[in-house]
């Protein structure tokens, strides 16, 4: 919850998971780097993807 923004920061718990945890997405490995690659876009795939791109922008705590 601490990523999200706006609209998305009041889902209730059980809408969270239902759209973040359903989202099919596969892990790539390439070039020592991960990638996530959603299967089939879907409304909600964007603010994932938003999400993620807000956790890699935090500074390392160690």
């Amino acid at each position: 919850m601490l990523a999200l923004t706006g609209e998305t920061r009041r889902w209730e718990p059980r809408r969270l998971r239902l759209r973040l945890f359903s989202a099919a997405a596969q892990i790539v490995t390439t070039a020592r780097r991960r990638h996530l690659r959603f299967a089939h876009p879907r409304t909600w795939t964007d603010v994932i993807a938003k999400t993620l791109a807000r956790f890699e922008a935090l500074p390392n705590p160690g």
